[in-house]
């Protein structure tokens, strides 16, 4: 596959294997989560898959987490340019988590297969790959499940890759052994690595079945023609953006170990023509504190704020982001390099999707929106759960408020977009297996920036502790809340509280570890989305309707909209 096909190709026939791919890469994520061990995976659904061509092109990629998407490649070139092509054989699996060669953090695990058209005794021919990636609750880390101050990569847990876990479509006994002697779960944890294998096994035999019924050089052909048609789309729509320069900046909080410096970020984007450079080199420089990340992660982010403006509607494949360049400076917590700490990459990789918009905004006011609320706002329990005596870890993200646009309000309660189709932990799985009761689950009004459109609402999520354990909490955007635009309202930033209204109460964003006792209650409020428009440019019957749903206050209604109920 390293030729293009030259076997001509109709439409129809193009359609109908692009989506073949696709569904081959649903099947993958769905036999992922129907086979996995853990709720971050089956409840949450903290992953996403990829099939790949020879040249490690993506052909098709299920729905998933967006920060995810459009790196998995990263993993399978890296270890053919460590390995030598000679490397892949049939049967084998291998397994990487590495911040600096393609992970995220440790704890997201990219597990990746070759596939081969035939099954011969001199293996066939190497077709692609099939890859998931997908959260495993402990590496091993010096805190259960993941530390929020950690100051090293060394103390995040097992670093793996490129590593060989099944060969010839067998166990390497001694990989699955020092995976099992180096996390808390041994069993869950392998048990997920399995899914993973099935579902590369899965994408495997799907992406043979459509070679075998269509033939590799109508394959071949179908693939160019994608590819050129997305490039082509992605192109007139670049070209469309008046050329010139664009900024801009916003801040993370902190790194979480120096509470009390914030971090900048600046993005600049560049129009010229029909292609797009994304320049994010001024930003601060790697932290102490695990706010870091490996420059594929920057592209990936750059990447999801890319597709919100441009060609959003396309299925996301080898000919995406061919009109994009993005330029990282090493050393930077946008390109980290060892030994920095990367647990929480996530948090400016959110700010770097919302600064692309918000660049663009006044170049593409139909397609750009106010800021969301931004981050995954983790809360964390472990402990060892009296009605069993084991070891637990619960990891969740909260919703929050998106950013209104130009022709709609933002959504509210929805999970942040770097996280996309991941989902936040039902109350009935999360007190089934925790020690912990769920005492409000609530839309939190007025936390939407104010405009013509109103930003989206964050959420109220309260929680009573059931046992003694302890308590991690890496929440963002107080600094930088989400910001409206055109003349919009920014939206309320998160506030957590311990023990409210208590003689012993607390405001906490970051903490590690915190010791908490049975009874105990944490009362969490997510951040709301910006606004868009001015506000006096809403309709009162807006606002009215607002306040009906318990969206909006008496108070916040008189107050910001000048509407009495």
């Amino acid at each position: 596959m390293t030729a293009t096909g030259t076997r001509a190709i109709d439409p129809v026939t193009t359609e109908i294997i692009r989506c073949a791919l696709l569904q081959a890469a649903e099947d993958m994520n769905t036999t992922l989560i129907r086979s996995s061990y853990t709720p971050t995976i089956y409840e949450a659904k903290d992953c996403a898959v990829a099939l790949l061509d020879r040249d490690h092109n993506v052909l098709g990629q299920s729905s998933g987490l967006p920060i995810f998407l459009g790196n998995l490649e990263v993993c399978t070139r890296a270890t053919e340019e460590m390995y030598g092509a000679q490397v892949w054989r049939p049967g084998d699996v291998w397994v990487l988590n590495d911040s600096y060669i393609g992970g995220t953090h440790l704890n997201d695990v990219t597990v990746y297969a070759p596939i081969f058209a035939e099954d011969t005794a001199d293996g066939g021919e190497l077709i692609g790959f099939a890859a998931s990636r997908a959260h495993w609750i402990d590496m091993g880390s010096k805190d259960p499940g993941g530390s929020m101050d950690s100051t090293s990569i060394y103390q995040e847990g097992l670093r793996m890759g490129p590593l060989k876990i099944y060969q010839d479509g067998e166990p390497c006994e001694q990989a699955h052994s020092l995976i099992a002697r180096n996390v808390r779960f041994p069993q869950p944890t392998l048990g997920d690595m399995r899914a993973q294998v099935a579902c590369a096994r899965t994408g495997a035999r799907r992406f043979a079945e459509i070679v075998r019924r269509w033939g590799l050089e109508t394959v071949l052909a179908a693939r160019d023609a994608i590819f050129t048609q997305t490039e082509r789309l992605e192109r007139e729509q670049i070209a469309a953006i008046p050329d010139g320069v664009y900024e801009a900046t916003g801040h993370l909080d902190n790194d979480g170990i120096d509470l009390d410096t914030p971090l900048h970020v600046t993005v600049r984007v560049e129009i010229s023509g029909d292609r797009m450079t994304m320049d994010v080199t001024d930003c601060a420089d790697q932290a102490t504190g695990p706010v870091n990340c490996g420059a594929a992660q920057t592209v990936a982010a750059c990447r999801v704020g890319y597709k919100l403006l441009v060609s959003g509607d396309v299925p996301l494949n080898g000919g995406s982001f061919r009109p994009l360049d993005v330029l990282t400076r090493p050393g930077s917590m946008l390109a980290a390099v060892e030994p920095a700490a990367c647990q929480y990459y996530y948090s400016h990789l959110g700010l770097v999707i919302d600064l692309v918009v918000k660049a663009l905004a006044p170049a593409v006011p139909a397609r750009a929106a106010a800021a969301s609320y931004g981050d995954s706002m983790i809360v964390q329990f472990t402990g060892t759960d009296p009605r069993n005596g084991r070891l637990f870890v619960s990891q969740e993200a909260t919703v929050g408020g998106w950013g209104a646009w130009q022709t709609d309000d933002g959504e509210s309660c929805l999970i942040n977009n770097v996280n996309g189709s991941l989902r936040d932990m039902p109350v009935e799985v999360l007190e089934t297996l925790f020690p912990v009761r769920v005492t409000e689950y609530a839309v939190r009004p007025d936390s939407g920036g104010a405009g013509r459109t109103r930003g989206g609402n964050g959420v109220v999520r309260e929680y009573r502790f059931e046992a003694d354990q302890n308590l991690s909490l890496w929440w963002e955007r107080s600094v930088t809340p989400a910001w409206g635009v055109f003349g919009g309202g920014e939206g309320a930033p998160p506030s957590v509280v311990l023990n409210p209204g208590r003689n012993d109460e607390r405001e906490l964003l970051k903490v590690n570890a915190l010791a908490v006792r049975r009874g105990d209650v944490l009362r969490c409020e997510s951040g709301g989305g910006g606004g868009f428009g001015p506000v006096a440019e809403r309709p009162a019957e807006a606002v009215r309707e607002d306040l009906r749903q318990g969206l909006l206050t008496r108070e916040r209604a008189a107050a910001a909209y000048g509407v009495d109920a």
